[in-house]
């Protein structure tokens, strides 16, 4: 069962206060760099976590020993400091306590790996690892532009003109193993920052576009069939990331392996912040990648008004330009 979180955000700058002091009885021998993220995650409110992932605990048994807030706290704080490593981060808990009072945890009594997973596998709604079976047949990598900056070939005409009848009739459902994700998102981040009058969902001027996302060197898989070893057959295989597959880079000119982020931003705000990510397949092209991300976000964010979307030459397709028009949007296609 999930323990009652008395006194939420305060609480816990309260606590970070008295426990800073006993570290650093002299405040300012601490490096400016450091207090840049201590006052980053100081204004950071995440009781609601606790709130929105209650439901999601039993409701009687042994209390969890962490909250989930000081859990999202603590990843958060490995990324603003590029630990990408759950390992290394756990070891850094245990012989940094600033990062442990920072997230929330007593010095001598921070989370294990075990943990973090667990939490992992709370915030991933499903039973599956991945959207795609781990058993399938090896996969082709996309042709590559001709020219530096030239994207994976696309008839971005005909893909919109089958793909958006198709995506205007059949809404996308919002309930896909990441909705409890997004949901932290949104209500932490993304209303607040309507709330500050930072963007204005009512009014919105979004800018679309792609960026590739490498997470392995290499495609790893083993090969399940009986086939002579060393022989290229067809069979399928096993791939630890079967979400992944291979992009074409081309503003680097090179093959990545991957995902192919597409992220919305507001344009209109004063540093761009972000609305709406997707992670989308690394083969697919940008066109494609608009496409299913804009309707998920219509999906997931039905109250957000568009106004105006900036797309670069990638998205330039007269279907794109006609829906806009039917729906009375605005683009600017800064090419």
């Amino acid at each position: 069962m999930l323990p009652v979180n008395i006194g939420g955000h305060t609480a816990y700058q309260n606590t970070f206060v008295s426990e800073f002091l006993k570290l650093y009885p002299d405040p300012f021998a601490v490096p400016k760099n450091t207090w840049d993220t201590i006052v980053k995650f100081w204004y950071l409110d995440l009781s609601e976590t606790d709130t929105i992932l209650a439901p999601f605990y039993p409701l009687s048994g042994k209390p969890a020993s962490r909250f989930p807030s000081c859990m999202l706290r603590s990843y958060l704080l490995s990324i603003s400091l590029n630990v990408s490593s759950i390992t290394k981060w756990c070891e850094q808990l245990r012989i940094t306590p600033l990062y442990a009072i920072l997230s929330g945890f007593p010095v001598d009594d921070t989370p294990g790996i075990g943990t973090f997973y667990d939490f992992f596998n709370r915030l991933w709604q499903s039973d599956k690892n991945n959207y795609l079976n781990q058993i399938k047949h090896k996969s082709k990598k996309p042709k590559k532009g001709k020219k530096h900056g030239d994207k994976t070939p696309c008839n971005t005409n005909s893909a919109a003109s089958k793909l958006l009848p198709l995506l205007e009739r059949f809404s996308l459902p919002n309930n896909n193993p990441f909705y409890l994700i997004f949901r932290l998102y949104k209500e932490q981040f993304l209303e607040n920052s309507a709330k500050q009058g930072l963007i204005n969902p009512q009014k919105l001027s979004l800018a679309g576009d792609g960026s590739p996302v490498e997470t392995a060197r290499l495609e790893h898989s083993k090969r399940i069939c009986s086939c002579a070893s060393g022989s290229a057959c067809g069979c399928k295989r096993k791939f630890s990331q079967p979400d992944c597959n291979w992009g074409w880079d081309s503003s680097r000119d090179k093959y990545f392996f991957g995902y192919h982020l597409y992220m919305f931003v507001a344009a209109d705000s004063e540093n761009d912040l972000p609305v709406f990510p997707m992670l989308e397949r690394a083969s697919r092209h940008d066109m494609l990648s608009f496409l299913h991300t804009f309707f998920s976000m219509k999906s997931y964010l039905p109250e957000f008004h568009i106004e105006k979307l900036l797309l670069d030459s990638a998205h330039d397709s007269y279907p794109l330009y006609d829906y806009c028009k039917a729906n009375e949007k605005l683009v600017e296609n800064p090419s």
